[in-house]
């Protein structure tokens, strides 16, 4: 197959005008005057560069492909019509921030994309990081007059691309890790769709994973990313009129090895797409009659209300969802027993060594699980395929001659791979390219055999049995179930405790409450009933008082004091009468006897009138309580010579023996009874 003449890579700015739309604003690559848009019919490079919903991220990109005529010629063999591939990087930043603001800048944000454009994918990777690097430092800049930056870079990119045509195969796409992870068998079935060439349309709302996923599942087509110089028209069929039958074969050169296989299988021939980011402007280039197949991706929410229309199987990237409209696609693309097999093996080596930090690559660096592994288990897949179609096609020859059959094949080996899949297959443009270039003795290079071929087992049955619990996460359920229920069990228990704590609290406030309500219930009784007594002995003495009428006592010793003075007066007279007239007569001159106790008062001494009063005030103070007696005393100052002072009652005390004895009367009391005695003897004297 003659190799392409190298395309020198070109750069390009596009704007986002407030009122055009997205426009190509400069060139740099080309002659001056020259414009590449114009000249080559891309009319929707804007469109391809700026995606849809760019605007909500702060830098994102798109992948496209863009249709190069090649100098007006329709060489195989030149420089002619080919497929060009572009990717663009876009930023947007705040108007105001700008050193020199254009007069056509109206809106709040200035949004560009820097995009370059190249011939093959294969450096994108590279690419992509110099290229998000040098647009971040010109929007930096804060002037997009200056493109002094993306002058040297576009001249830097044509040693760096021309550098990398001679190296190694390069792999695009997202990681086939971290695909297997994702999708687990899903990966498989559409990797087996790619094959069958049908209208494959993803969708989601980051662009660059869009484009990504697209990448992806063509890198595990051993050299198909090398040859897609025809999948930007479905018009080019380039590859076709250059492909030869392969003549000999060096199984030390894998890359011999392979294209003595019939790899690549060419997915974008005549007849079919590849966009990896496809703007609803290229949707008549979808719907046209001679686009048969394709794979697209859109991050316009507008082709999920027609997805019917413009795909047969839908795989929606934000939902993690794949929708198969096509009945007959959903039937051919059912795993085999040995498809299963052998997408868990490959998925069990995934998550053995998967790590959560660097998902890109395996624990401790192993091979197993790692990039090379995967692409190396999808080659040795292909390879079986291709090998086991060839032996049934010769099978099916041969079927009448048991000896041109191979002792060590038992069957259709074919059949292990799908048999209404194998139907699908055969009825692709890939597959007629396959069939047309290649050998009919594949099966002698390679075994015709699945890499998992054989029945189901009981340890397929308990492997995928293990595989579904795994994918339940039960564990992380778990996991988290048990945190949540050890978080709310602390929770529950310290609210718990508190409401325990409140009530008991509560309880104490309420017994201390009943508590004081008691003592004050004892309190107010008492102090009724001491009320109450004081109120019946006020009645008793006539007296609201509640303590002892004092006063009442004072006049009582008054009143005794009067009688005590009356009694005296009524001695004296009786006294002068007997000194007139003499003791021993009469005034008549009768004589008469001594006077006797009839003729005297009732109350013959000062001495029994006190006594006799202090009786009647002990009696009164014998009904008072003795609280009303102490408040008394508390409040009430007795005066000089009143009652209480003449009060004399008998006290006693212990003896040194424990007897009884009298207390020793007052002697300022027993003073004035003397006195009063002996007044009245001298009154008698007198007398």
């Amino acid at each position: 197959m003659p190799r392409r003449l190298p395309f020198a890579p070109i750069l390009c700015v596009v704007d986002f005008h407030h009122a055009r739309g997205p426009e190509v604003e400069a060139w740099f690559g080309v002659p001056e005057g020259i414009d590449p848009a114009a000249d080559n019919d891309w009319p929707l490079l804007p469109f391809m560069a700026l995606a849809d919903g760019a605007h909500t991220s702060t830098e994102d990109f798109s992948y496209f492909t863009l249709r190069y005529a090649g100098n007006g010629r329709e060489e195989t063999n030149g420089p002619g019509a080919t497929s060009l591939f572009g990717i663009s990087c876009t930023r947007q930043i705040d108007s105001n921030e700008l050193i020199e603001r254009p007069r056509e800048v109206t809106r709040s944000t200035v949004q560009k994309a820097v995009v370059v454009i190249a011939d093959s994918p294969e450096a994108f990777g590279m690419v992509r990081e110099r290229l998000g690097v040098v647009t971040k430092a010109w929007f930096s800049q804060r002037n997009f007059t200056d493109f002094d930056i993306l002058q040297r870079f576009q001249e830097s990119l044509v040693t760096t691309l021309a550098h990398a045509q001679e190296e190694r195969d390069r792999y695009l796409g997202v990681s086939l890790r971290e695909l297997i992870h994702e999708y687990k068998h899903l990966t498989l079935v559409l990797f087996k769709c790619c094959l069958l060439q049908p209208k494959m349309l993803f969708f989601g709302s980051h662009c660059e994973r869009v484009c990504m996923m697209q990448f992806a599942l063509i890198s595990l087509i051993p050299g198909l990313i090398r040859n897609l110089q025809d999948c930007a028209d479905p018009q080019f069929n380039s590859y076709e009129n250059t492909l030869t039958m392969p003549t000999s074969l060096r199984t030390s050169e894998r890359s011999s090895l392979l294209t003595y296989m019939g790899l690549p299988l060419q997915l974008f021939g005549k007849g079919s797409l590849f966009g990896p980011y496809t703007p609803l402007q290229q949707l008549d280039m979808l719907a046209d009659y001679g686009t048969k197949s394709y794979m697209v991706g859109s991050t316009n929410s507008l082709l999920l209300q027609q997805k019917d229309r413009y795909s047969d199987i839908l795989i929606d990237l934000d939902e993690q969802t794949t929708n198969i409209s096509s009945a007959s696609l959903r039937t051919a693309l059912a795993l085999t027993t040995a498809d299963r097999r052998w997408i868990d093996f490959l998925t069990q080596a995934v998550n053995d060594t998967w790590d959560d930090a660097h998902p890109t690559r395996p624990k401790q660096m192993g091979y197993a699980g790692s990039e090379e592994f995967i692409r190396l288990q999808f080659e040795e897949y292909l390879l079986a395929l291709l090998s086991a179609v060839k032996y049934r096609q010769f099978v099916e020859k041969h079927k009448d001659d048991p000896k041109a059959l191979l002792s060590e094949v038992d069957g259709d080996p074919a059949a292990e791979f799908g048999n209404d899949w194998l139907d699908a297959w055969q009825r692709t443009e890939n597959y007629r390219l396959f069939n047309r270039s290649t050998d009919s003795h594949l099966f002698d290079i390679v075994e015709p055999r699945h890499p998992c071929a054989g029945g189901l087992t009981i340890e397929d049955v308990q492997r995928r049995l293990a595989q579904q619990v795994a994918e339940l996460h039960l564990d992380e359920r778990w996991q988290s179930g048990r945190d949540a229920l050890s978080r709310n069990f602390t929770e529950g228990q310290k609210k718990v405790s508190s409401a325990f704590n409140n009530l008991w609290a509560d309880i104490e406030v309420m017994r201390e409450a009943q508590r004081k309500r008691n003592e004050s219930q004892k309190v107010t009784a008492v102090t009724a009933q001491a009320s109450e007594q004081l109120s019946l002995a006020g009645s008793s003495s006539s007296r609201p008082s509640r303590g002892p009428d004092w006063s009442q006592a004072q006049a009582s010793v008054q009143a005794a004091s009067v009688r005590a003075g009356t009694y005296l007066s009524s001695w004296g007279a009786w006294a002068s009468e007997k000194r007139k007239t003499g003791w021993g007569r009469s005034p008549a001159g009768h004589k008469h006897d001594l006077p006797t106790s009839s003729d005297r008062p009732s109350t013959t001494t000062v001495a029994e009138l006190a006594r006799e009063e202090r009786v009647v005030a002990s009696k009164h103070l014998d009904t008072l309580s003795p609280v009303d007696v102490g408040e008394k005393g508390n409040h009430v100052t007795e005066a000089p010579g009143s009652s209480s002072e003449m009060i004399d009652q008998p006290k006693t005390r212990k003896d040194n023996n424990g007897e009884d004895e009298e207390v020793p009367p007052d002697p300022l009391r027993q003073t004035q009874e003397e006195a009063t005695v002996a007044e009245e003897k001298r009154a008698w004297g007198d007398a």
